[in-house]
């Protein structure tokens, strides 16, 4: 982003693409990368050491809806009303939104009458929002189509993204774009997964092929400042294992809020960028990686049953990190019809539906989506009841 030294800090591994899944009897060659970590030494943005072309990871058919969360559904209709309440209140506003998905954000504001844009490159993906008559390009943004998009319809009042700016390595290709098609007092709002949050935590399965960059307050401050742009407020939003909302606009155009000035000074107290903050990091990882497997394995040796719940982005790091497969997790279940009757990236461990969850219910069941803990544990009330125990591994290798 700036031009400083990147120093290495994690390294996962070869990793497959997270939402390449294929069919159980595919043996073609699968691609890999290696999924390495480091932080600028100068403006301590942290970043992917090697890029995955966009093609592979954002194909026609990507799996991911961001409808098929009750919980996420319920987030997304909150951030809508929030910003038609807002941003969006003064005459003929209009909104652009960045990797829209199936459309649950621009969905809202057709409801409204509110004039709107997505680009969504996963065609399959943009066409379920079209055929709800949502207005949707389908390509990727950058600075020439959002050109385009200016030249025809205007000036954005809003443009707004969720757990995408982070997938994007060319940072200034998106502030470009930002540029030519913001209003003058518009505002550029995007949450994506905090660093702040992954380290706390020991998240390292945030960090797959999409998650490109892992963000903080500090660093998407230098990241704008580079682009004519300020960092004007936050928010910290607990979906996803934690994110944060940023909202930025042109510099001197708004006052920044007194939780921009708190966030930054909470990553100072908390050391967040410090080298050794960050090996810290990974030796915990590699502690997670070794006690998961050897609970796993001592599970299969007291002939216990145990199986995977939630075939996420995430897990596929997780998984290939720590060198689980069939002989461990015989199945996962999951609710994307998509995955099912395929098998996980690099790991190939069969994905079925949730009904074969309950036929019979396991002894215990590794929960891969821990970001939708509560939301699951509440939807299969009867594994609990059967004695069944669920199995996590964050913030720590634990049972709940």
């Amino acid at each position: 982003m700036c031009s400083g030294p990147v120093e290495e800090f994690l390294d996962l591994g070869l990793q497959p693409i997270s939402q390449q899944y294929r069919e159980p009897d595919d043996t073609s060659d699968e691609f890999r990368f290696r999924l390495a970590v480091g932080q600028c030494g100068t403006c301590t943005l942290v970043q992917q050491l090697d890029e995955v072309p966009p093609e592979l990871m954002f194909r026609a058919d990507y799996p991911f809806l961001s409808s098929s969360s009750s919980r996420m559904s319920r987030h997304f209709l909150g951030v809508a009303e929030n910003l038609l309440r807002t941003a969006l209140a003064g005459p003929d506003p209009f909104l652009v939104e960045i990797g829209s998905n199936d459309g649950i954000i621009l969905r809202a504001a057709q409801r409204a009458g509110v004039r709107h844009l997505g680009f969504e490159p996963s065609g399959e993906v943009a066409d379920i929002a079209a055929a709800q008559g949502v207005r949707v390009r389908k390509e990727f943004f950058g600075e020439d189509s959002a050109r385009e998009v200016a030249d025809v319809d205007g000036k954005a009042d809003v443009i707004f993204a969720a757990n995408t700016v982070s997938h994007i390595p060319d940072l200034g290709e998106v502030f470009r774009g930002v540029h030519a098609l913001l209003a003058p007092d518009g505002v550029f709002v995007f949450e994506d997964p905090y660093a702040g949050d992954v380290v706390e935590k020991t998240a390292f399965d945030q960090i797959y092929d999409e998650h490109f960059y892992l963000f903080s307050a500090r660093s998407v401050r230098e990241a704008a400042r580079r682009f004519g742009f300020e960092l004007v407020d936050v928010r910290r939003v607990p979906v996803h294992g934690g994110e944060v909302r940023y909202t930025l606009a042109r510099s001197g155009r708004r006052q920044p809020s007194p939780a921009v000035g708190s966030l930054l000074a909470d990553e100072e107290a908390r050391k967040l960028t410090a080298p050794a903050t960050l090996a810290g990091f990974a030796e915990r990882a590699s502690g997670v990686r070794e006690r998961l497997g050897a609970e796993l394995s001592a599970l299969r040796r007291s002939g216990a049953r145990v199986v995977g719940y939630g075939a996420t982005a995430k897990s596929a790091t997780l998984l290939n990190y720590c060198g689980i497969g069939p002989e461990l997790l015989p199945f996962i279940c999951d609710s994307t019809a998509g995955k099912q009757g395929l098998v996980t990236p690099g790991t190939h461990i069969p994905v079925r539906p949730p009904e074969e969850f309950a036929r019979p219910y396991p002894d215990y069941a590794l929960l891969l989506a821990w970001n939708h803990a509560e939301e699951i544990v509440a939807k299969e009330p009867g594994f609990r009841e059967s004695g069944g125990r669920w199995l996590v591994h964050v913030p720590e290798v634990r049972l709940l």
